[in-house]
């Protein structure tokens, strides 16, 4: 296995990319490091990595729109991709991001024991087979899809612990807290995301 290839790594959530930073660097990997898709793609103007891992829910460019720019570009189209993700993991969100030519996807909390397999493996394989790059309104319509019920199911999480707060002991408060107080940022990352792709669609549907 050949370690001297750069992995590319964004994540928006400083202790979980600083977990994966430091582990991979400890492995023997060249790690770049980014906080969003848009910061990725400024990454990607100056340096091509072996390989990216990415989270899906982030500001300002989320894996998923950081995906469809890679796979539209031909000179990041065969990169291969991990998906890392806690938010979106149903069935639909892994076969959307299939069809978007993700190569591999890993639910958070992390496996490190898995990541590092999963790295070295797509490292000895080499570059992504070259899927058809889904058509742009496709993508846009699929995604808006997927916005929309991530953003109901946040809604249920969120109204479900505030409900439980109100039941729960003293020294169970902090860990609900904290788990409210992450899904309140999830759902204002995706409410972000819907207003941004619904104005997209709007503006290509008055070209029309």
């Amino acid at each position: 296995m050949n370690k001297s290839h750069a992995l590319l790594v964004v994540e928006d959530i400083p202790n979980i990319l600083e977990m994966l930073e430091l582990t991979l660097r400890f492995k023997g990997y060249d790690v770049i490091t980014a906080h969003n898709g848009q910061e990725a793609l400024e990454v990607l103007k100056e340096k091509r990595p072996a390989l990216i891992i990415t989270d899906i829910l982030m500001p300002r460019m989320d894996g998923f729109s950081l995906m469809y720019h890679l796979r539209t570009d031909r000179k990041t189209r065969d990169i291969p991709v991990v998906f890392v993700s806690a938010t979106y993991v149903a069935a639909e969100d892994k076969a959307f991001a299939k069809t978007l030519g993700v190569t591999k996807f890993i639910e958070k909390p992390i496996d490190m024991e898995e990541l590092l397999k999963t790295v070295a493996q797509l490292l000895k394989q080499g570059p992504a087979s070259q899927t058809r790059p889904i058509k742009e309104r496709e993508f846009f319509e699929k995604y808006l899809e997927r916005l929309e019920i991530k953003l109901g199911q946040k809604k249920t999480q969120i109204a479900r612990t505030q409900r439980l707060l109100e039941t729960i002991s003293a020294n169970e408060k902090p860990g609900f807290e904290a788990s409210l107080k992450q899904a309140i940022n999830d759902r204002r990352g995706i409410e972000v995301e819907l207003e941004q792709v619904r104005e997209h669609l709007q503006a290509s549907n008055s070209q029309k």
